[in-house]
C-alpha cells in the first residue's frame, strides 16, 4: 500500500467534494474570508480546455497585503465590485495537475507539477493571476485559456521532482529579484518613439551633435522641440526634412505648452534636457512614458535637488542618464548593461532584513563573480540578527565580506564615517534600496561611486516623491534603475538555478501554516513580523502559523529534518505532508 506522501504526489486518492478558499470581499483584513476563516465551496468543475490544479504551496507577498488594504481601489482591480465578484489572492504558487480537460490531454497529464508566472497577458489585456484571475489562496483551482494560451505562451512552468513545493512557490519572488539585475536600457533614442528636446539657459546650442538615434531608418516618429535655437535646431530641422519624421517646435515652457505638446501621446519616450536646469528637469519628468529615459546634458552642478517620482522608477522603469559632453547619444551608452551587481565590487543593501532584502543579500553572496564586500543595513534588530545567523557563515565560506549594521545604534556622523571607511572613500558600486522610504534614497545618493548603480527595488507607490541630486548622472555617470515583477524567462532561469542548487529559495522560509493560517499570515506580513517568507500549505488543516523554531514543540519530527536546525528543506516538507495531509487513497 502506498504511503500518504506517495499517494499525494501521484494524485492516487479521491478528490474531495468540497474545498476551502480565501476570498477578499472588500478592503481590510475583516473582508478576507468570513469571520477569519476560509469559505467552503464545491470542488470546481473544469471544461474541455481547462485544467484542475491542486495548490500545493503558496507564498504570502506584501503585494497581497496591498490588495487587502486597498480593495477595489487597487490599480489591478479598480472598480471591481468585490462583494459580488470577490478576489482570490495568491500569486506565488506551486501546483499539481489533478484534472485534464479532453482538449488538453495531449499536452498535460495528471500529476504534472507547475509554478505560475502570475503576470498573465491575454488578448493584449493584463489578466494577472491572484488579481484578475483567481489565485492560489485555495485548495484547488481552475487554469483556463488565459494562462495556457497567453500572449507570451503558456504561463505554467514545469518543475522537476527535485524541487520542493515551497521552493517552487517562491520561484515568483525570487524571479523578481533576478529580474531586477537584468534591466537593459535602450542604447539610443527610441526608434519610432516620441522625443522631446528642451533648451535651457545653460545650453550650448551650437556645440551639440547626435551621433546615433536620429538617422535614416533609425529615428523617432515625432520630435518636439522647446526653446531650441542655433546649431541643434538646424540639425533637427534638416534631419526631419531628410528622413521624414514629424518635427514640432514650441517656445516657452509652461504646463499649458506641455499639455498641448503631449497631445494624444502617452508620454515622451525620450526627454533630452540641454543644460543643467533643476526647474526644467522637475517640470518635464512627469511626462516620461513608461520605460522613458531622461537624458541630461550638463556641465555644472544643479542649483538644488530635483523632485522625482521614484515610484515610477520602480513601476514604470523610468531612467535618468546624462553626459557632461555635447553628444546627445553618448549618455545612452554609459549604462551598465545589464544592471548586474559589479563583479569584485562593493554593494550596500538598504532594508536588508526583510523577506525580499534577505533574498537580495543571499543572491549577492552566492553570485558567481559577485561583489566582494557587502554591507547590509536595517533598523530592525531582530531582522538583522536573522541576516547574521543565516548568511555570515555562508559569506565566509565564499570569501565574501559581509557586514551587518543597524544605523539606529550609532550617531549619523558615525554611520556616515562607517560608509566611507567601508568603501575606502570611493563609494558603493551598487546600492539596492529595499525599504520604501524616500529619505533613504536621498541619503544614499552621495555614497554612490563613479558609475555607481542605484537599484530602487522597494515598491514605492507611483506619486512617491524624493528630492534627488541628479547632477551625478552627468558628472559621475551614476544611474537609477527599477523594476517590478518578472518575465517568463526570469522564472524559467530561476527554476533552473534552483534545480542546480545555485540558489536556495527554501532558505527564505521563516514560517509555515495550513490553509486555516492564511488570515494570520496576511496579518503577520502586514506587521512585518517575520524576516523571511511565510509559506501556506493549502492541503493541510489545523496547522496554525508556525515559525520554524517553534516546530520543535509543535511538530518535533518535522523540526528534526531542518537543515542546521533552522532552514526549511525538502525533507522537512515531505515529513510535514506525511504528518498533516489527510487524503483518502
Amino acid at each position: 500500500m502506498k504511503d500518504i506522501l506517495q499517494a499525494y504526489r501521484e494524485v492516487a486518492y479521491n478528490l474531495p467534494d468540497k474545498i476551502l478558499t480565501w476570498r477578499l470581499y472588500g478592503a481590510g483584513l475583516d473582508n478576507f474570508g468570513k469571520d477569519v476563516k476560509p469559505v467552503q465551496l464545491p470542488m470546481p468543475k473544469y471544461g474541455p480546455d481547462e485544467l484542475l490544479v491542486r495548490v500545493d504551496a503558496v507564498g504570502i507577498c506584501f503585494s497581497d497585503v496591498k490588495v487587502i488594504r486597498q480593495g477595489n481601489k487597487h490599480p489591478r482591480i479598480t472598480g471591481r465590485d468585490l462583494r459580488k465578484d470577490p478576489v482570490i489572492l495568491g500569486h506565488e504558487a506551486a501546483t499539481t495537475v489533478v484534472g485534464v480537460g479532453e482538449a488538453l490531454k495531449a499536452k498535460f497529464h495528471m500529476g504534472e507539477r507547475f509554478v505560475v508566472q502570475a503576470d498573465v497577458f491575454y488578448g493584449g489585456k493584463s489578466m494577472a493571476y491572484g488579481y484578475v484571475l483567481p489565485g492560489a489562496q485555495t485548495q484547488y483551482g481552475i487554469i483556463g485559456r488565459e494562462m495556457i494560451e497567453g500572449d507570451e505562451g503558456c504561463y505554467l512552468l514545469g518543475i522537476s521532482d527535485a524541487v520542493g513545493d515551497a521552493e517552487a512557490a517562491l520561484t515568483e519572488p525570487w524571479a523578481c529579484v533576478v529580474a531586477s539585475y537584468r534591466i537593459i536600457h535602450r542604447p539610443a533614442i527610441k526608434p519610432d518613439g516620441v522625443a522631446w528636446f528642451i533648451g535651457t539657459s545653460e545650453a550650448e546650442f551650437d556645440a551639440y551633435t547626435i551621433r546615433l538615434g536620429v538617422d535614416r531608418g533609425l529615428h523617432p516618429r515625432t520630435v518636439f522641440a522647446t526653446d531650441l535655437r542655433g546649431g541643434i535646431l538646424s540639425l533637427l530641422e534638416e534631419r526631419a526634412d531628410s528622413f521624414g519624421f514629424e518635427f514640432v517646435q514650441a517656445n516657452g515652457f509652461n504646463s499649458l505648452d506641455i499639455e498641448r505638446l503631449v497631445g494624444n501621446y502617452t508620454g515622451f519616450d525620450d526627454i533630452i534636457v540641454l543644460g543643467a536646469d533643476a526647474d526644467v528637469i522637475e517640470k518635464a519628468a512627469p511626462f516620461l512614458a513608461k520605460h522613458g529615459i531622461m537624458n541630461i546634458l550638463g556641465k555644472t552642478p544643479l542649483s538644488r535637488p530635483v523632485n522625482i517620482d521614484v515610484g515610477r522608477v520602480h513601476y514604470d522603469g523610468h531612467s535618468y542618464v546624462g553626459t557632461s559632453g555635447t553628444d546627445v547619444a553618448a549618455s545612452y551608452g554609459l549604462s551598465r548593461v545589464p544592471s548586474e551587481l559589479l563583479s569584485e565590487g562593493t554593494a550596500w543593501f538598504i532594508g536588508a532584513g526583510g523577506p525580499m532584502g534577505q533574498m537580495h543579500v543571499q543572491r549577492a553572496i552566492q553570485l558567481e563573480d559577485g561583489p566582494k564586500r557587502i554591507l547590509a543595513t536595517d533598523i530592525d534588530a531582530e531582522r538583522l540578527n536573522s541576516v547574521k545567523e543565516r548568511y555570515i557563515s555562508i559569506a565566509e565560506r565564499r570569501g565574501v565580506e559581509l557586514q551587518v549594521v543597524n544605523p539606529e545604534e550609532m550617531t549619523s556622523e558615525a554611520f556616515d564615517r562607517l560608509l566611507k571607511e567601508f568603501t575606502g572613500g570611493r563609494g558603493f558600486d551598487d546600492i539596492v534600496v529595499l525599504a520604501p522610504v524616500p529619505a533613504l534614497i536621498q541619503g544614499a545618493i552621495p555614497h554612490l561611486a563613479e558609475c555607481g548603480l542605484m537599484n530602487i527595488f522597494a515598491g514605492l507607490a507611483r506619486g512617491t516623491i524624493a528630492s534627488l541630486d541628479v547632477s551625478g548622472v552627468y558628472d559621475r555617470h551614476i544611474r537609477f534603475v527599477g523594476s517590478s515583477g518578472s518575465r517568463i524567462t526570469d522564472m524559467q532561469d530561476t527554476i533552473k538555478a534552483t534545480e542546480k542548487g545555485e540558489i536556495s529559495p527554501n532558505t527564505s522560509v521563516s514560517a509555515v501554516g495550513g490553509i486555516d493560517a492564511s488570515w494570520e499570515g496576511m496579518r503577520a506580513v502586514q506587521e512585518g513580523r517575520f524576516p523571511g517568507k511565510i509559506v501556506i500549505y493549502p492541503q493541510i488543516r489545523g496547522l496554525e502559523l508556525t515559525p520554524l523554531p517553534k516546530l520543535k514543540a509543535r511538530l518535533p519530527n518535522v523540526h528534526g529534518k531542518l537543515t542546521d536546525g533552522m532552514f526549511w528543506n525538502r525533507e522537512a516538507e515531505d515529513e510535514l505532508i506525511r504528518t498533516m495531509v489527510k487524503i483518502h487513497p
